[in-house]
């Protein structure tokens, strides 16, 4: 499943405001700033914080509170 390319164009991530990128493979977004994985299911992208997953390799007490 992919995410139309007008959706991902005004798509951010919600703690840092800053663009996201799709990884079809595992139906995520990624915030490359925020070091988060928002799922995406059945086609609905999730952009909430507590719903993310951090990425790999991350300590999850580096992650910025949410305003």
């Amino acid at each position: 499943m992919t995410l139309a390319p007008e959706l991902l164009e005004i798509l951010v991530c919600p703690l840092t405001r800053t663009q996201l990128r799709y990884d079809a493979g595992a139906a995520e977004l990624i915030s490359d700033a925020a070091q988060l994985a928002y799922p995406v299911r059945g086609g609905v992208p999730v952009l909430l914080v507590e719903e993310a997953r951090p990425l790999a390799g991350v300590d999850q007490a580096s992650i910025p509170a949410q305003p």
